[in-house]
């Protein structure tokens, strides 16, 4: 009998870690398949299905779909596009409803952990945020030092949470950022000092609060003959939601309106798809000493011909008039 029974129980045994690893394996199938396995994990979960055939044919259809998926595989996002759904993130997150306290705190560490444990891509991205984390805690933007110590080194970008404020000292050419990290630290220097031209760019592009936003492009128009001060003009009245940091935007580049294809080529892009009227009259202003360039002529012809608004297609229609016939 006591044989019996203890065959039974390692029946039963067996069965239950038969069970238990075929919930593993598939709890772990999509991770293998996107090679997010470690070796050891891999190896085990490869042995298993060669044996077991239920486990094999799921492999199977997680293939076949992952398979399906990589033949028409999206184009990478570009920078002004990733930069643009990080500023929608940040105003989502801003006005969203937020949860209780612990509700905030409650997880399951054990499925956390383990998903680490079969993620080593992203263990190592924990691993970073965490070393730059520690980094931005102490690193101290104002030095406190005597004179003749070493200027601290840019902040970076990862490690800055956001802009809360930006100012400019009236009369002079001192500028105060606050920026959040794992506090709020404060930078000052001239617009000529690195670091403020840095957070300046950033606050531009990515801060989720519009006024820093137009304070930001309101300080870069001051020096537009700076490349780099130009592209975050660009992007400015190309993305951001905010009309009045995108009009803004439009003073920096008017006078690079002749020169710079780009800064043309940004206007008609304003002209034609802006949901702002006065956005949209601004650059057509704007471009009227060009109205000459080809491009400009075959915008101006396509919103004389067809524009939304009355007032658009009139001063469309005036520009054309005033260019000579092309023979």
């Amino acid at each position: 009998m006591s044989f019996c029974s203890s065959g039974l129980r390692a029946r039963d045994s067996g069965l239950e870690g038969k069970f238990m690893k075929c919930e593993w394996v598939r709890q772990n199938i999509v991770f293998y398949v996107y090679g997010e396995v470690a070796d050891d994990a891999r190896h085990e979960l490869e042995q298993h299905v060669a044996r077991c055939a239920d486990c094999a044919a799921e492999l199977k259809a997680e293939q076949e779909f992952h398979a399906l998926l990589s033949q028409d595989r999206a184009a990478d996002a570009t920078p002004n596009l990733l930069a643009a759904s990080r500023m929608r993130l940040q105003e989502a997150l801003e006005t969203a409803e937020q949860g209780g306290f612990l509700h905030r705190l409650a997880f399951d560490p054990a499925n956390w952990l383990r998903q680490v444990r079969f993620a080593p891509a992203l263990a190592s991205a924990i691993l970073i945020l965490g070393f730059a984390g520690g980094v931005g805690t102490a690193y101290k933007v104002i030095p406190h030092g005597p004179e003749g110590s070493v200027a601290p080194q840019p902040v970076a970008e990862s490690s800055i949470a956001g802009i809360q404020s930006v100012t400019q000292e009236a009369g002079t050419n001192q500028i105060s950022i606050k920026y959040n990290m794992v506090s709020t630290q404060e930078a000052q220097g001239s617009l000529n000092d690195q670091r403020i031209q840095q957070l300046l760019l950033y606050a531009a592009r990515n801060n989720y609060n519009s006024g820093v936003r137009m304070d930001s492009v309101g300080l870069l128009t001051q020096k537009p003959t700076d490349t780099n001060f130009r592209d975050a003009l660009i992007y400015a009245l190309q993305y951001d939601t905010n009309p009045g940091v995108r009009f803004k935007a439009l003073d920096g580049l008017g006078p690079y309106v002749k020169d710079d294809t780009q800064v043309r080529d940004s206007l008609l892009q304003a002209l034609v798809n802006d949901t702002n009227p006065g956005v949209r009259t601004e650059a057509l202003r704007m471009l009227e000493p060009v109205k000459a360039d080809s491009s400009v002529r075959a915008v101006l012809m396509t919103l004389a011909a067809k524009d939304s608004s009355q007032y658009i297609r009139s001063q469309a229609r005036t520009l054309l008039a005033q260019l000579p016939e092309i023979d």
